[in-house]
């Protein structure tokens, strides 16, 4: 038998095959495919175009709109309206709008559609976030899509992998966000491209669920296939109480599995950690930091807008004042949490430190609505991309950041980190 990272595991399972090796061609059997507002008419129309309208599985396919919802345009709406009319022709069992939708991965984890050992593909480069609960699951095209979607099967090349080895534990303030950007600072955007990200070491059982997904969420910002971490009683508890009675499989790499380099990072060494604009590798600590003024924040997206986000953001503001210079924009990712936040009274903190609450939807972060930069702005973001223009006006800045430093960001009305207020 041949080494196997975890993500070979998973494949070669899939694929119904002893062993994979790095480079091999492979046509695996998928447990979901996924697909949002933007993403899925594109896939829609391609199954039309070759003579198939049916879907190979019902239940194993999870529309949901967020990218533009509630509707921005017309051109938005019409999206939707395609997805909504697809998804009731097919009888579709995991179709989330409105009033049941949030950030997809946010909502798929939630919902228990996604858990340890499922080969999962969406048409959205963050479906490398379910790495967190110990599943392969990666990004793909629109006709990637419309194959999955008909047929239930996708080719994939298997990945060679880097394996980071997490040593110690955070300190206060410093999150999952601080670790993946030293991470994308420390082997740049091109890095891992088209590897396995596979965390391992002593320090994963001290990463709350929380954390753990928004590393894998950005392996896509390395240039990651995908992202994976092992299953452990973190995992375990968070699938029991999300997925309740599903089946799961855990798979472990060989202790020989091969790696084409290994970091260590000791989790107890970072501190806030910043991506300047216009790329995730351009990273600064702020001991290197000169005085950035800035005139937006926005909490949220699918890579910072869980319960633990919210209440980081929550204890840094109360109390305090969003500046009057900064605009505040702070987004649940799903109805649950948002539910959740306002039963522990965190929508109330937000409010009274002068930020607005929006209901769940993915708008800023691609530059959709509910927060656009005009020409010269500078945000703060919990997202996961500061390419030029990403945010609105080619001339704005977007600086990537953990929902402390953010939260602190935005009463200080400059780049800042909670030690500093």
């Amino acid at each position: 038998m041949s080494k196997m990272t975890m993500s070979q595991k998973i494949l070669a399972a899939h694929a119904g095959l002893q062993e994979v090796k790095a480079g091999q061609l492979i046509e695996a059997d998928l447990d979901l495919v996924l697909g949002n507002d933007i993403t899925s008419p594109v896939a829609i129309k391609e199954m039309e175009k070759f003579n198939t309208t049916g879907v190979f599985n019902k239940d194993r396919i999870a529309l949901v709109p967020d990218h533009f919802v509630p509707n921005k345009d017309i051109k938005s709406a019409e999206n939707c309206k395609c997805v909504r009319e697809f998804a009731k022709r097919n009888d579709i069992t995991n179709y989330f709008e409105v009033g049941q939708m949030g950030i997809e991965h946010a909502l798929l984890p939630e919902k228990g559609l996604t858990v340890a050992g499922d080969l999962i593909i969406g048409a959205d480069s963050h479906t490398c976030t379910y790495g967190a609960l110990g599943a392969f699951s990666t990004g793909i095209g629109s006709t990637d899509m419309a194959a999955g979607m008909a047929t239930g099967k996708a080719w994939f090349k298997v990945p060679s992998a880097i394996k980071f080895n997490l040593t110690g534990e955070l300190n206060k303030y410093v999150s999952g966000k601080d670790v993946i950007l030293h991470i994308i600072g420390l082997i740049g955007v091109d890095g891992a491209l088209y590897k396995s990200m596979e965390f391992v070491g002593d320090g994963v059982s001290s990463l709350s669920m929380d954390d753990r997904f928004t590393i894998a969420n950005m392996a896509i910002e390395a240039g990651g296939k995908n992202g994976i971490f092992p299953v452990d009683d973190k995992t375990i508890k968070y699938m029991e109480e999300h997925a309740p009675g599903k089946k799961f499989t855990v798979y472990e790499a060989d202790e020989d599995a091969e790696y084409d380099e290994e970091y260590t990072i000791d989790l107890s060494a970072l501190t806030p950690t910043v991506a300047f604009p216009h790329l995730p590798e351009n990273t600064h600590t702020f001991d290197e930091i000169d005085e950035i003024k800035i005139d937006q924040v926005v909490i949220g997206s699918c890579t910072n807008g869980r319960i633990d986000d919210m209440r980081c953001a929550a204890e840094i503001l109360k109390g305090r004042k969003v500046a009057e210079s900064v605009r505040c924009i702070i987004i649940p990712a799903t109805q649950s949490i948002y539910l959740q936040a306002m039963e522990e009274g965190l929508i109330r903190t937000f409010i009274e430190a002068g930020a607005v609450v929006s209901t769940p939807t993915c708008g800023p972060c691609l530059g959709g609505y509910m927060g656009i930069l005009a020409s010269g702005e500078r945000c703060v973001s919990t997202t996961n991309r500061n390419f030029v223009g990403r945010m609105g006006a080619t001339d704005s800045e977007i600086y990537l950041a953990s929902p402390a430093v953010a939260a602190a960001s935005a009463i200080t009305g400059k780049l800042s980190q909670p030690s500093e207020l």
